[in-house]
């Protein structure tokens, strides 16, 4: 059996200037494609539940975005407040300064403060690197980080700060997955081609724009390549 390319995708209303309806529009239009999640800034985590409800869209949010440097207390109580009020995922920002810096204990410390929260609640946690401000070794042991601390993704990029999902990222970071965690491309994805030459890859999901879930949808079935669990 083949999957559509719709249930790999995380369909991104973040756009901070949006308004209430344009929110209401973008997320009806994931909806209307059957993508995987709506991923929505937290001020619209109600608003996507209700309209979400009774579909096969889930809600997800974000956390410390776009920038991750707020302190990990407050990215741990951000992801209770918002698992409280109903979502199913939250893609946090890892504060990846510390990255730059190689305080390695500090970002596990950064997103154990939030797994510790997730993982009773059976939410998944995607950890954001913005790997474009990275090293590719960097990249490497940020992946092992993330299995250590506990995630269930391990996510490129933002899509606001830097060049998005590369190639040669996504490889180093499903090479040092082995497995233990999954990956999430995101960023500069716009196209089918590009979607799916991700997903044939072996990434899990992709973060796209609201305005690219559309033209991506209109390509085909994905090869069983990666099935995984969708």
């Amino acid at each position: 059996m083949m999957d559509k390319i719709s249930r790999y995708l995380d369909h991104a209303v973040l756009k901070p200037e949006m308004t209430e309806q344009e929110a209401i529009d973008a997320i009806k239009l994931g909806i209307e494609n059957n993508v995987r999640t709506v991923c929505v800034r937290p001020c619209d985590i109600e608003l996507a539940i209700k309209l979400c409800s009774g579909s096969a869209t889930e809600v997800c949010c974000v956390i410390g975005f776009p920038h991750g440097t707020v302190p990990s207390e407050i990215k741990a109580s951000e992801a209770a407040l918002y698992i409280k009020l109903g979502v199913r995922e939250v893609d946090m920002v890892v504060n990846y300064g510390y990255i730059c810096s190689g305080k390695w204990e500090l970002v596990e410390n950064d997103i154990t403060a939030v797994s510790e929260i997730t993982r009773p609640a059976g939410v998944t946690l995607k950890v954001i690197f913005e790997t474009s401000m990275l090293t590719l070794e960097e990249v490497d042991r940020a992946t092992k980080v993330a299995i250590k601390a506990k995630a269930d993704f391990v996510k490129t990029s933002t899509g606001f700060n830097g060049g998005g999902a590369s190639e040669e990222a996504v490889e180093v970071m499903l090479r040092a997955a082995e497995g233990k965690i999954k990956v999430k491309a995101s960023g500069g994805i716009r196209d089918y081609q590009r979607a799916k030459m991700f997903v044939d890859m072996g990434c899990h999901r992709l973060g796209v724009g609201y305005t690219s879930t559309p033209l991506i949808c209109q390509g085909n079935e994905v090869s069983d390549l990666n099935k995984n669990d969708y």
